[in-house]
């Protein structure tokens, strides 16, 4: 094999070293590294450093690797040239008009990002094909261009872990990831924080300077290219070292340092990011304020009673075994409701049942995405910094909603329209024991319509009373949580059912569908034996949206909740303040089911509760007591916000709206309250103190 058809990735890797070099050298020196570090220590971690920056590398280079095993002249000639541009062609027309393709179903931009991706492909390769005598030339240019991506990746990314190490002085952890998610927040921050147009500029000028370079030094490889034979030798190394490097990253992650700083410098940040994004979990102890775990316990535990994690509840009359239903409907803001002050009437259906319900008027989400929703309503916990439970690695045995009904004889099953794979549903409530319903249990004749989410809320709802009526006929009672998918992005839906067409593909539009199909749903459950011997309990994830003026705006989390149930459940209107995670446990003592328990949650009518919410992103972690806001954050940071009721035309119980005003200082006792909360249950959950069966 001829080694200089290696150059660029010689060349490249020989840049990447060199900037990760400096960037660790930069990192010793930086004030906020506050270790001092030996001679041999100090070379240690160089070198540590460098042969994982190595195997690294090598591991990044696998798209470099695709892009010159597929460089080749005999896929230009007749007829597989003309066969593959038909094929990119046609593919090109399917993204732009065929109706409701499989990039429209999943609305907004991908289908133009998709189509500008395979339209470029199509015109690069079209020029390739019947202008032969210029493909030298347009080779070179992709050249260039593929050399500059990787250059410019390589010190973007050396900027971006400076800059991460300046704010919270390690390298890239969950934080890193939650910037990914959260994406105009934090480019709205670094356009405001960093003078961006300067600084781009001279990242452009040095990666092209860069690359102009690389590109001299290497070019002449592409006159002649690699025969088959040699491309199969070539990729038959490079899957041995992919393997190689993938061995010896996870021995290199054993060696490990006393001193954090030493730690985190001799690490890749790239592997560090791609560890966090599978961890999914943020050190609480090491970004968040601490009262050290065993006042946290205590102080946690403290509203409690008896103040233990496991305890006893204990019914005031006999425990009603009647079937439950709970529906956890997507994205449904409080605001959408009439109660709230809605006047476009999106949701007649659930505005009548309200009334006829026990309504919660006061509730928060804990999060703004649909596994925190998920997590606080079957594990019934305060959210924790980083991904939600759902998602982790270790989200199994867990004390849940579903125990509880499993441990009183119930069925329990989890439905859900879509594929249960997504977002690790799957993963979650078959490790807790929930039996699953989801897209694949249905027909094709069963499916009138579906989208990139899933099937219709509609046809799940038929899905749902058939499941019903076959666990009615067990005899055992029953509990089902449904989450519904149509109010989502597309908002696609059939045409026909209500006043907004289907391919409006407008929020109010999938609020106004899932609230017909939620209707078609308790007009088919009336016709059945088993309704009148039901519990539903109808619950939002989270909110539409979680932007606002501040980390945690109160709007973007309060969220509506009934529990309906004829002859059993009085209608009334409930304002205590109270989280999500107190939906289930609220419930239960409605139910006055005697159980060991170990959630977090409350049953809001016992006179021990001490009405609260807790709210948060995947890093800002906020307690809502006594009208103040308090927000513990990472690199150890609070914030206080008294919270103003805003003057509108909404009934005090149901005005979602407040003004965040900042507190000069400091109320401590909250502060403890919320630094309490999330160290505790961070802890907890690390050391499996919420699994079942465990106590403390």
């Amino acid at each position: 094999m001829d080694f200089k058809k290696l150059k660029a990735y010689f060349y490249l890797g020989g840049f990447y070293l060199l900037i990760s070099f400096l960037l660790r050298l930069v990192f010793f020196f930086h004030p906020i590294t506050t270790s001092s570090f030996g001679f041999f220590e100090s070379l240690g971690i160089l070198l540590v450093g460098a042969i994982s920056d190595i195997f690294i590398f090598s591991i990044a280079s696998v798209f470099l690797v695709i892009y010159f095993l597929f460089l080749s002249n005999s896929k230009y000639n007749k007829p597989w040239g003309y066969i593959i541009f038909g094929l990119l062609l046609a593919f090109a027309l399917y993204i732009a008009f065929v109706p409701n393709n499989i990039f429209k179903q999943y609305g907004g931009s991908v289908a133009e990002i998709a189509l500008i991706f395979v339209g470029l492909k199509t015109s690069l390769f079209g020029l390739l094909l019947f202008v032969p005598n210029q493909r030298q030339r347009f080779r070179n240019i992709l050249y260039f261009i593929t050399l500059f991506l990787y250059v410019f990746l390589i010190i973007q990314n050396a900027v971006s872990e400076y800059f991460f190490w300046n704010e919270f002085g390690v390298r890239y952890n969950f934080i890193a990831v939650d910037y990914l998610i959260y994406t105009n927040e934090v480019i709205g921050n670094i356009m405001e924080s960093y003078p961006v147009v300067p600084l781009f500029s001279v990242i452009i000028a040095i990666a092209i300077g860069v690359t102009i370079f690389i590109y001299k030094k290497t070019k002449s490889e592409l006159l002649t290219l690699p025969n088959f034979i040699q491309k199969i030798i070539f990729v038959i190394a490079y899957v041995v070292l992919f393997g190689l490097s993938l061995f010896a990253i996870g021995q290199l992650k054993k060696i490990h340092y006393q001193n954090t700083f030493s730690e985190e410098i001799k690490s890749n940040g790239l592997e560090k990011f791609y560890t966090a994004f599978n961890t999914k979990e943020l050190d609480f102890v090491k970004f968040y304020p601490s009262l050290g775990i065993e006042e946290a316990e205590k102080q946690f535990l403290s509203q409690y009673q008896p103040s233990e994690l496991r305890r006893p509840v204990v019914g005031d009359s006999a425990e009603i075994r009647k079937n439950v239903v709970l529906i956890s409907i997507e994205s449904l803001s409080a605001d959408f409701l009439k109660h709230y002050g809605n006047e476009q009437n999106i949701t007649p259906f659930l505005d009548s049942l309200a009334t006829k319900s026990m309504m919660f008027t006061n509730l928060y989400a804990t999060g703004n995405r649909t596994v925190r929703g998920l997590e606080a309503l079957t594990l019934c916990i305060p959210p924790t910094a980083g991904e939600s439970v759902v998602k982790r690695e270790d989200n199994k045995n867990k004390f849940t909603t579903g125990s509880v009904f499993k441990s009183k004889g119930y069925q329990v099953k989890y439905l859900y329209g879509g594929d249960s794979y997504f977002d690790n549903m799957k993963d979650f409530f078959g490790g807790n024991g929930y039996d699953i319903v989801d897209r694949a249990a249905f027909k094709p004749e069963e499916i009138t319509f579906a989208n990139i989410w899933g099937v219709s809320d509609e046809d799940m709802a038929k899905k749902a009373i058939e499941t019903m009526n076959a666990e009615a006929k067990t005899g055992k009672p029953f509990f089902n949580h449904w989450m519904t998918v149509s109010n989502h992005r597309p908002f696609t839906y059939p045409d026909g059912r209500i006043d907004i067409p289907g391919n409006a593909k407008s929020r109010e539009g999938g609020v106004k569908y899932t609230d017909y199909s939620i209707k078609k749903f308790f007009e088919m459950a009336k016709k059945q034996d088993w309704y009148k011997n039901t519990i539903f309990v109808i619950v939002s994830d989270h909110c539409a949206s979680s932007a606002g003026k501040t980390e945690l705006p109160m709007d973007k989390y309060r969220i509506p909740a009934l529990i309906f149930s004829e002859g059993l459940v009085q209608p009334k209107e409930v304002s205590t303040l109270m989280s999500q995670i107190d939906v289930m446990p609220t419930l239960f003592g409605l139910m006055n089911f005697n159980y060991e328990s170990q959630f977090l949650g409350q049953d809001i009518f016992k006179t021990n509760y001490q009405p609260r919410a807790y709210i948060a992103t995947y890093q800002d972690l906020g307690l809502i007591k006594d009208n103040i806001l308090t927000i513990i954050s990472p690199t150890k940071k609070v914030k206080q916000y008294d919270l103003k009721p805003q003057k509108n035309n909404i009934s005090a119980i149901y005005n979602p709206y407040f003004d965040e005003v900042p507190r000069t200082t400091i109320d401590e006792r909250l502060k403890n309250e919320t630094v309490a909360t999330y160290e505790a249950t961070s802890y907890w959950l690390k050391n499996k103190k919420l699994d079942k069966s465990v106590s403390k």
